[in-house]
């Protein structure tokens, strides 16, 4: 069982050059659906939205992890 809690944070656009690096590593991690027909990289409000975890619990076999 896991609690957490986390904020996004929205770093823009897919395809501004500041995200060129990130964006290339997400196709190339994510390349057997990415480019599937359901995306458009052209498309200002295709944005990448990165999951800061800010605090969590993990509970396995009886051990608790805090984060």
């Amino acid at each position: 069982m896991v609690y957490s809690t986390w904020e996004g944070i929205n770093l823009g656009w897919f395809g501004k050059e500041e995200n060129h690096e990130i964006a290339k590593k997400m196709k190339k991690v994510f390349s057997e659906w990415i480019d599937n027909g359901h995306n458009n990289f052209d498309d200002k409000n295709t944005i990448i939205l990165c999951v800061e975890l800010t605090d969590g619990l993990l509970l396995s076999h009886g051990t608790r992890y805090e984060f």
